[in-house]
């Protein structure tokens, strides 16, 4: 995909070990994995799961292989610890602003609804839903699942997405179809962000 994105953020991982561990199946075209992991190197991941699945690879070695590396105490701090930016206790952030709807046309009663909502500057996707319903209940209220993967909106305005029907609710913005569930996609001030009743 472009800029070397394979799949999504959640399945680059799985890819790179894959990719990793069967090479030489590649000869003689060479992979460019540099690109890849240039992807990788500049996500921030927060989910558990994803973490689990891309480490391997970021160290050289497949889960087959990953008992049998070794890990040595550092005195220094973590490059991740090292680009933590604390807020200090009294500073407030400042807010952004989201613009939200909600769509669809699939089944029963369509709806097209849209709301803007102030959040906190770093907020995530889940905390502008919060935010959104706070403000108008009856019209964005939702449910979530809790997933290995983070929290997964189920059902948005009393709409359920529906295995058997082979339904879900799609985040965008824009056009694009996000790469990252609500619990850590992380909207900028401005952004419109679509949750349409699609199907699969």
């Amino acid at each position: 995909k472009r800029d070397g994105m394979m799949g999504n953020i959640y399945s680059m991982g799985l890819a790179l070990q894959a990719l990793g561990s069967t090479a030489m199946f590649y000869a003689p075209r060479e992979w460019d994995c540099a690109q890849a992991f240039s992807v990788v190197y500049g996500h921030d991941y927060r989910q558990p799961m994803a973490i689990a699945q891309v480490l391997p690879a970021l160290v050289g070695k497949s889960y087959l292989e990953a008992a049998s590396l070794e890990c040595t105490a550092s005195s220094g701090m973590s490059p991740s610890l090292q680009s933590l930016k604390l807020v200090p206790i009294g500073v407030q952030k400042a807010h952004i602003q989201v613009h939200y709807s909600i769509i669809n046309t699939l089944q029963g009663k369509h709806f097209h609804k849209s709301i803007s909502v102030r959040v906190p500057a770093g907020s995530t996707l889940l905390q502008v839903l919060q935010a959104a319903e706070k403000k108008e209940p009856d019209v964005f209220s939702f449910q979530t699942e809790q997933t290995s993967w983070g929290p997964m909106v189920v059902s948005i305005h009393g709409l359920a997405a529906n295995p058997e029907d082979r339904t879900y609710w799609q985040f965008l913005s824009g056009e694009d179809a996000l790469q990252e569930g609500v619990g850590t996609y992380v909207p900028v001030d401005g952004e419109h962000i679509q949750a349409v009743f699609s199907t699969y």
